[in-house]
Parts: C-alpha cells; structure tokens; sequence
C-alpha cells in the first residue's frame, strides 16, 4: 500500500530523498495519515520503492526533527499528534444561510477590467514546444548555477541575514543601489546619486509606479506605434490618452506630435518591437523636442546590455542635462524573467513619492533576492555573464537572419544589431495570430506582431521572432516550418 501513496518518479528533477519527504507531508496534512497512523518501518519502505534503506532514514529523521513524525521506541514512527493542532474542525451539519437578494455582480463591481486589454500571449509550458521562438525567456543552460548558488549561500549568513531580514519599511538593499549606482549605471553613461535609485519588482513595477505617481485623466502619453503593449494598457487604466507616435529606422521619430504629449514612453536601445537603435543625433534630437514642449521622457532601456557593437550608444538619461528622463530598466532580462528585479532613476524628489507608493503595494521587493544579486555583482560575475550571453545571441541571430534570407525571402527583416528577437514582416495576406494558434501543433511557437499596434490590422503580418531559447541546431529547421505557415 505504501508505494502507490509515497511514489518516487526517476525521471524527477527532485532528490529520491526530498520526494519521499513531501510525498509523506502531503499525506498528513490532507488528512490521508491522521495521528497516531504507524509508518512502515525503514527497511520495508525502502524495499517497496526500491532506494536505499538510509535514504528512508534521514528522511524519516527530518519528518521528526520537525514535528510531523513521532520515533516510540521498539514500534518505529507513527504521525504526531502535533500534526492536528490548531486546526479548525469543520460543522458536522452545514449551517444554512439566508437566502440571496440577488447574485453578486462582479462585473458591475469592477472599476477597472485590465483582462480585457489586448497583452502578449505565451504559453506557460514553452518549454515543451520543439521550436519556441520566444522573447523573453532565458536559456538555463547558459545561466551560471554554481555562481548564483554560491551568492545565494552567502545571503543566507548570519551576518547577511542581520541585514535582509529585518523590516526596512519601504528601504533597499543599499549594496544592491551602491552596485547598480556604480557597475551597472556608468556602463550607460549615467551618474546618479543613491537618493535617485529605487529598486523594483521588474521594470514592469517602475512603469506602472510611475504611472500611478504621474497619469491622470488628463495626462496626454505619447507611446512609440508599434510599440509596448503593456505600456499601453497602464497608460488606459489611468484614464490618459495615448497618442501614437510613428517610429522608422532608427527609432522614435521626433515630430510635432510630441507636443502634445505630457510624457513619452520610449525604448532607444532597442526599440521595441522593431529592434532598431536609435543613434545620438536622434537622441539628441528627440531631448531637445522634449526640453521646448515640457514633455518628461520615460526611458524604457531594456535589452542594452547586449549589444552586439562594441561601442554601445549612451543612455538618454545619460545624454539628459535638464532632468527630463525617468530611467526604467531590468537586471531580470540578463540574469533570469523570474526574478523580478528591476529599479528606475529618477529625480530624488520623485523617487520619495514612488518609494511611498511602492511601501503601500509590497513595501520593498525581497530583500534576500536584493542581497545575492548585489553578491553577484560585486563578485564579478555579472560581466562574464553579458559577454556569454552576447555571444550566443550574436550566433544565434546569424543563423536566423541567414535561415529567413534563405526561406522566406519575401519576408522584409533587419540584421539583429543586439538584444534576442528580430521583428519581421511577413507578406501582406498572411495572417500571424491565425498561423501561430494553427502551427502549434507542429511544434512551433512565435509571437504575432499585431499587439503592438495601436491600430490591430496594421501589424496583421507582422512577427517578432526571439532566439534566446532556442537551440541554434533547431532554427535552421523551425525556419522552414515557419516557411510553410507564411506560404500557406
């Protein structure tokens, strides 16, 4: 009887001994192994899920340590009464309730509907598709495990969790803020002060911080057309009127449009979703639009630090002489999507504000998560990981653009000049979003361009195809399938 409870799976990423634990766990605490239940003893368990006998045992030893498992001498383990305390006991008769006056109405209920937004779409489970062109993601396999671990073990001190543990109100890790103010910040040409840096739950959080500081009904926000989707829909649940402003090819395009606008998203370094690099004269150019019309600019920086040139354009905000960007940007597009680590630099008067909002959401991101970063910072082992990344990107971009030249020539597309996507243009009559919910079933997965229109039909044709996870060996391939959903 005990196999079929505590089964193991060999094919798991999960230590035997670690499986059979939570396994045991689950038992007691839904109920299956109420107080009292004896457990097989070491030898018996182990012979039925075929491990070794002390596998069982430093199992069993932990389930004791920890309250779940009681040792009676000669009679081996039985689960703890400790297990049923402080738990409520459920009425024997259901109590019954007066009847409703009428069913609750979420819909009317609801002051802001943000799932009716048009957002990007990916699947949880990329991971099972043979072909994922996705943007976004990171290869595991790049990722430097025994680095991050050895960063995380020296978190865990008693010394770091003296710092991390405690409640600092609405305050960051300040060796993560004097990191990025020193090691990360400089690399785009901005010099701030630490009164100027709050961290973030990505950059996600800053833009819509900023837009609960910033928008109101009134606020005019003039955003890049294609261009962020997301920023689109903060921008709508605060109420502000978006105006979409053309891009080319190198970026934003400065023009009388801006005028009207109060604040300007916009993502120089790689624009999204075109990919484009928008050169000094542009940026130059688009701060002095922004210093005559009173317009703010929001710098959304993303995907800078791997550009595939050697000699990478300065930030705008470090171009900035009259305090007119608020810089947003992510150390979750190098490092891993899940950590959710992102932080805005901004003038010190508006940073307090942001700090306020911040502290009445989550008060701070976790500060544990702040320190091993900030470890893995100053150990050095950030700039190792860009160059790494760089590099395989470059590859991997390379082997797309030559794959697309060669199969889809009628697609219009430009040579990836940094980051892990290339946006294309598929000939006019094919139809992206239709296409990729039909070629899933064959195993291939990329992103319709048309969510980063303003105008929907605009971007019909269009897809942004990411290479950060992908396999080079399978582009070539994942190429000619996406091929014959173009030509059919």
């Amino acid at each position: 009887m005990w196999a079929p409870l505590f089964g193991i799976q060999d094919d798991s990423v999960r230590t035997l001994q670690f499986q059979i634990r939570s396994r045991i766990v689950d038992s007691i605490l839904d109920g299956t192994l109420p107080a009292g239940t004896p457990l097989p003893s070491s030898r018996k368990l182990a012979t039925e899920l075929k491990v070794s006998r002390n596998t069982v045992i430093l199992s069993y030893q932990q389930l004791v340590d920890d309250g779940f498992l009681h040792a009676r001498e000669r009679s081996g383990f039985v689960v703890s009464s400790q297990t049923q305390e402080r738990r409520v006991v459920p009425p024997v008769e259901p109590r019954q309730l007066p009847p409703l006056v009428e069913d609750l109405n979420w819909e009317a209920r609801l002051r802001s509907q943000s799932s009716r937004y048009r957002s990007i779409e990916k699947p949880t489970n990329w991971q099972a598709y043979k072909y994922p062109f996705l943007y976004g993601q990171f290869d595991s396999s790049v990722f430097p495990i025994n680095a991050w671990r050895q960063c995380c073990r020296q978190a865990l001190g008693v010394l770091e969790l003296s710092d991390w543990g405690r409640d600092t109100i609405d305050e960051d890790d300040p060796l993560l803020i004097e990191q990025i103010r020193t090691r990360i910040l400089p690399r785009r040409g901005i010099w701030a002060d630490k009164s100027e840096i709050m961290i973030t739950l990505g950059a996600q959080q800053a833009l819509f911080l900023l837009s609960e500081a910033l928008f109101c009904e009134k606020t005019v926000i003039g955003l890049e057309d294609p261009g962020y989707p997301d920023m689109r829909n903060i921008a709508r649940i605060k109420g502000a009127r978006v105006q979409p402003l053309p891009v080319d090819e190198h970026g934003l395009i400065p023009q009388p449009g801006l005028a009207a606008c109060d604040y300007v998203h916009v993502t120089p370094s790689h624009q999204c979703p075109t990919t484009v690099t928008m050169p000094q004269t542009r940026r130059r150019e688009l701060l002095d639009y922004a210093r005559q019309s009173g317009a703010v600019l929001i710098e959304d920086d993303y995907d800078s630090e791997t550009s595939f040139d050697n000699a990478p354009q300065p930030a705008l905000k470090g171009l900035d002489d009259s305090g007119r960007v608020i810089y947003v940007s992510s150390l979750s597009k190098i490092l891993a999507p899940g950590l959710r680590l992102g932080f805005v630099v901004a003038d010190a008067r508006l940073i307090r504000e942001l700090r306020a909002l911040r502290r009445l959401m989550v008060r701070h991101p976790p500060l544990n998560n702040q320190r091993a970063i900030a470890l893995f910072l100053s150990l050095g082992h950030y700039e190792p990981l860009i160059r790494r990344l760089t590099g395989l990107y470059r590859q991997r971009a390379r082997v797309l653009g030559d794959a697309l030249s060669h199969h889809i020539p009628s697609a219009k597309f430009r040579p990836a000049t940094g980051g892990s996507c290339i946006w294309l243009e598929s000939p006019q009559g094919f139809n992206a979003t239709e296409s990729a919910r039909q070629w899933r079933s064959e195993g291939l997965l990329f992103e319709p361009g048309d969510v980063f229109f303003d105008d929907r039909s605009a971007g019909r044709s269009h897809i942004r195809l990411g290479y950060s996870v992908i396999p080079e060996a399978r582009i070539e391939p994942g190429v000619r399938l996406l091929a014959q959903a173009i030509g059919g």
